[in-house]
């Protein structure tokens, strides 16, 4: 998807984030390059994966490869951007999307739902013309729900099961991960283990901050009580979704691997290589090694 106001620097990342082209400078400097400026319209587009950063911008700015009628929905997008999406893949307004959404009973959620949050499936979905906002967000939904049918959810677990999925489609980077941060934070809501009861999640913090793209947050921000999201002072499970799940997320939540750990940190952005440590000293030394990282990589800062 290509977002209205998106610049040069958004549409290289999204473009590296979903595997159409390797590097973001080679894309971005083309853009820099290019005369007169390229004009993109928002929504979704089809386009191959690993392209040459040429290809992948002369295909943008060709007819045909915008998608008429269709939205794409990456895992982990919160609600409001997945509302501004519908908007720009289809020919509904985005005030008719803002207000059927706010519609949440007419969508048969679980009762403790208040926001569409956490139950718009991501995947690709391509619409009628003439389909109404109301008919879109329901196929969402709909799809959300036999996500969490075919994992063996039960309807009076589906609340439970997608706030903890949402948490670890926020926190995880590599597939194999979603487990091994699936049971840190479990072992994390055992005061056997940990005596707080604190996840202490960025992710959710910044969420409740209305800061859905971060996962970092300040000093302030998690020390903010006024904050329901924010798991560095309200204890237990989050509140709420905190972003809409997919499968693996789903199945990391109902089958987190075995082990002791209560820590993890990324400390390689590129590769997303994450340590997971089960003493305070294990994660400090973890954390050293990401600072270094970054200090390595300061365009990441």
């Amino acid at each position: 998807m290509i977002h209205g106001g998106d610049g040069g620097s958004d549409i290289a990342t999204t473009l590296v984030d979903r595997g159409v082209v390797k590097s973001f400078d080679a894309f971005y400097a083309l853009l820099l390059e290019a005369t007169p400026e390229p004009v993109f319209q928002p929504g979704a587009y089809q386009l191959k994966t690993k392209m040459v950063a040429s290809t992948a911008l002369d295909a943008l700015l060709v007819d045909g490869t915008r998608l008429r009628q269709t939205v794409v929905v990456p895992e982990g997008t919160a609600a409001v951007d997945v509302l501004q999406s519908i908007s720009e893949g289809t020919d509904i307004p985005l005030t008719d999307v803002q207000a059927a959404a706010a519609n949440v009973g007419s969508f048969g959620l679980p009762p403790e739902a208040t926001t569409l949050e956490g139950f718009l499936f991501p995947a690709t979905y391509t619409f009628s013309p003439g389909d109404t906002a109301q008919v879109v967000l329901q196929a969402m939904v709909d799809r959300q729900f036999e996500a969490l049918d075919s994992a063996g959810v039960a309807v009076t677990d589906r609340w439970s099961t997608v706030v903890f999925a949402s948490l670890i489609q926020r926190e995880a980077g590599l597939a194999a991960d979603y487990y091994k941060v699936s049971r840190v934070f479990l072992n994390r809501l055992e005061p056997a283990r940990w005596q707080s009861g604190l996840l202490q999640s960025d992710a959710t913090v910044a969420y409740g901050t209305g800061n859905t793209h971060l996962v970092t947050t300040t000093d302030a921000e998690r020390g903010d009580a006024g904050n329901a999201y924010n798991t560095y002072v309200h204890p237990g499970m989050v509140v709420g979704p905190i972003s809409n799940p997919g499968d693996l997320a789903i199945d990391a939540a109902l089958n987190p691997l075995d082990g002791p750990w209560l820590f993890f940190v990324t400390v390689n952005l590129d590769t997303g290589e994450t340590v997971f440590s089960t003493t305070v000293a294990e994660h400090d030394a973890a954390v050293v090694v990401w600072q270094n990282w970054m200090r390595e990589h300061p365009e990441y800062g």
